[in-house]
Parts: structure tokens; sequence; C-alpha cells
């Protein structure tokens, strides 16, 4: 199982270099946390794509990463909603193609709805936030497990949500894929521990984000720190700086 734990702030942040020669894929790129790390692995070398459902968007952020590092990140636009197996294993191949590896994954897309009691939860929407927040991470990263495990060093980051919060009333649909999420997670941990591949979790604080504002829409958000420290620390768990914390969460809550 995954394990709650605290890293000093001095390292939290990944040293320029760490990650030259790694090539990084990172999904929800244009969300806040997904954009932040993308941009924190671009500063650290990384050759990074970038994985979202908007072409324009992905434009966008694709100026500001290739202006963090040296070198123009690359855009896959992909729409993990409707994505089929198939279509993740032809990213995988055009990864393998294009790049000729795969050193590491940051799972920072997210689909959160609204907060509302269960009896409310259309079928639909109980779908769609099961299959982006679980679904979509698992085929993603069955696809890509063959080009990481490829790789001396790897590693698998995904985001986990307060789990004492997400376990309340009204979280619905989001909730139970978070904490469906969990459990993925460790199962990949295990099943891969004796393997270059390692997995991560990252507990960010409340931030400045999309999905912030909708579950706290009487809140000032701009009150919250904006994503840029848990996207470095995503950023570090993907560097070879984190290979003690195998199958460990870095929790950044106060």
């Amino acid at each position: 199982m995954f394990d709650l734990m605290a890293v000093a702030q001095a390292h939290r942040e990944p040293a320029p270099s760490s990650l030259r020669e790694r090539v990084i894929l990172v999904t929800g790129a244009t969300g806040g946390l997904g954009r932040a790390t993308a941009i924190a692995a671009a500063q650290a070398g990384a050759s990074v794509i970038l994985l979202g459902r908007k072409l324009r968007a992905l434009e966008r952020v694709h100026d500001e990463v290739a202006q963090a590092g040296d070198s123009a990140p690359a855009i896959y636009p992909l729409d993990l909603e409707g994505a089929t197996p198939g279509d993740y294993a032809e990213l995988a191949g055009t990864i393998e193609r294009e790049f000729g590896r795969l050193d590491g994954i940051a799972h920072c897309a997210a689909h959160f709805n609204t907060l509302q009691p269960f009896v409310q939860i259309e079928p639909l929407e109980w779908a769609r936030a099961q299959h982006v927040n679980v679904t979509a991470p698992l085929w993603l990263s069955q696809a890509c497990l063959p080009l990481l495990a490829a790789a001396d060093d790897a590693a698998i980051v995904f985001v986990f949500d307060d789990p004492l919060r997400i376990g309340k009333a009204y979280w619905g649909s989001y909730g139970v894929a978070k904490q469906a999420l969990q459990g993925l997670a460790s199962i990949i941990h295990e099943e891969t521990e004796n393997s270059p591949v390692r997995t991560h979790a990252l507990l960010p604080p409340p931030l400045r984000t999309a999905l912030r504002r909708a579950a706290y829409y009487g809140e000032d958000t701009m009150a919250q720190p904006d994503p840029t420290a848990a996207g470095a620390a995503l950023a570090w768990l993907l560097g070879p700086a984190a290979l003690d914390l195998r199958g460990r969460t870095l929790d950044l809550r106060d």
C-alpha cells in the first residue's frame, strides 16, 4: 500500500538537468497542475509530451513550456473520455517512433463536475468520472508499460486528493473515483516493484485551479497558491532523486 510521506521543502524541486535525456508524458497538460508540471519538467531538461483535449489550449501551453526548456514539447490531443485502448496503443506507438523511449508519466488529468447528493448523480456523469479518473490512467499505463520498463529508471506518478475530504458527503462520483485511483496505484506499485518502473503519488494542498473553483464556488480561489510548487514537486518525483520514495505518496499539505 502507499504510505503518506513528507519530504523537506528543499528537496521538492528537480535539480537543473536532472531530467535531461528523459521523455515525460503529462496528461491534463492544459490544467493548472499539468501545466506547472510540464514547465518544471522542461526546466529540468526533459523532453515533454503534452496530452490534453483541446488543441488551442495545448498550443498555448506549448509556447510556455518551449520557453522554459531547451527544446519544444510535443503535442498530443486526446480526449480521455472517448479514448479507447486502441487509442492508447497508438499513442504508445507514436512515442516509440518519435522518441524511442518513455521515462515517465504524470497523470494530472482529472474530471470533476460538481458537489451533489448521491441520489442526484446522473448515470452518465458517474460513468464519465470513473472513466476519466480511473479507467483512462489504467489503460494509458498499460499501453505505455513496455516502453517504461525498457528504461533504466522510469516513474508513473498519480495525483491523489485529500482522503479525509473525498469520502465525505456530496463528493459523489469524483470522491469514489479518487479513492479507487489510490487502489489502482497501490496495485501497479506492487506488480512493478521489482522492475525499473516505480510508482509514486502526489497529494497537493489546495491550489488555484479550475477544479478547486468548481468544488468551492463560494471561496476566493485566487487566495490559494498557484500550482507552481506542486508541479515542481511532481517533476521531482519523476526524476532519480525520488528513487527512495517508490510506492509512496508525497504529501504537500501543511
